[in-house]
């Protein structure tokens, strides 16, 4: 992700948070905790022209009625702090993909809100020579067959990063990195997932985080804010004592079996991932310098998603 892009993601953190703590303070005590992901974003908020900070929280004021409207428990009426926080980087990496914890100590209560500016990216993890993506992503380490597969592959990267070569340089990346590398990948999964039935599951909780959350996404061209509902575990939608949601939110299962991971047709650096319940995945593998690195990261899109994922497009005014 560019800087520009970085920045613009924090500055819509900051208007998404800043806007429902102003409609949430109409009602009931709240506060927002001001930590140095807050100060981040407010920084980010500030660097923008106010052209484009309009646009943001236009798209922010959007989707707030239909996140009330989902979780009463925001606007109960109570005698506790509602807490709002934008979460820290170290948080995000251990497996929580929100960016955003809206929380009530009282009732031991909390929601989760992940904010995407203009794309639907899930995550960007690596494959490295020395990087165990199958712990990280499954908790099953990469066997010795995946390690000596990868070897050559990043021994010649290791060669040409030392000769200072650009990317473009490479004669025939596809044939020598990206489908070698790819092919090692496909095996590696589908070896783990015959040693453990858990795996699909497993990788769509490292993929999208351990808890359930709101994914809210602004799509700028179309002057809309698209909010999907991610309760994997069904800890969304909950009523309060008075109040049930007006929206309710399915409980989506998650995938017991892969039924196919291969090549996207015609492709040499994506493969797409077929799992039951309609979960559909897309690895696109990519260099993220113009200089040959001995690191390769993954575009990973959610290419289809169960049917009790429900997805809703809120108008901006």
């Amino acid at each position: 992700m560019s800087e520009q892009s970085n920045n613009q993601g924090r500055a819509y953190e900051y208007i998404c948070i800043t806007t429902l703590l102003n409609e949430i303070i109409k009602v009931r005590a709240a506060e927002v905790i001001h930590n140095s992901a807050y100060q981040a974003a407010l920084n980010a908020w500030n660097s923008m022209p106010e052209s484009f900070q309009y646009i943001l929280r236009e798209s922010a004021s959007a989707a707030v009625d239909t996140i009330f409207d989902m979780e009463p428990m925001i606007l109960e009426q109570s005698t506790d702090m509602l807490t709002l926080k934008i979460q820290t980087d170290n948080e995000g990496k251990e497996g929580d993909v929100r960016d955003i914890v809206i929380s009530r100590s009282d009732v031991q209560w909390e929601i989760g809100l992940s904010i995407k500016h203009n794309h639907f990216a899930v995550k960007h993890s690596r494959l490295a020579k020395s990087l165990d993506f199958g712990e990280k992503w499954f908790g099953i380490p990469c066997s010795d067959q995946y390690w000596s597969d990868i070897k050559p592959i990043f021994d010649y990267l290791n060669v040409q990063k030392a000769e200072k070569k650009a990317w473009h340089d490479l004669p025939s990346k596809e044939q020598t990195v990206y489908i070698p590398l790819l092919q090692a990948f496909i095996k590696e999964v589908l070896h783990s997932n015959a040693l453990d039935s858990s795996v699909p599951q497993k990788m769509v909780e490292y993929l999208l985080g351990e808890f359930d959350f709101y994914k809210v996404i602004s799509i700028d061209s179309k002057r809309i804010t698209k909010i999907q509902t991610y309760n994997l575990h069904g800890t969304l939608n909950r009523s309060s004592k008075t109040i049930a949601p007006k929206i309710t939110v399915p409980h989506a299962l998650l995938p017991t079996r892969i039924v196919s991971l291969d090549f996207k047709p015609g492709s040499t650096n994506t493969v797409e991932l077929y799992m039951d319940g309609g979960w559909q995945f897309s690895f696109r593998i990519h260099n993220a310098a113009t200089k040959v690195e001995t690191s390769l990261k993954f575009d990973i899109q959610i290419v289809g998603m169960p049917t009790t994922i429900i997805s809703i497009d809120c108008r901006w005014n």
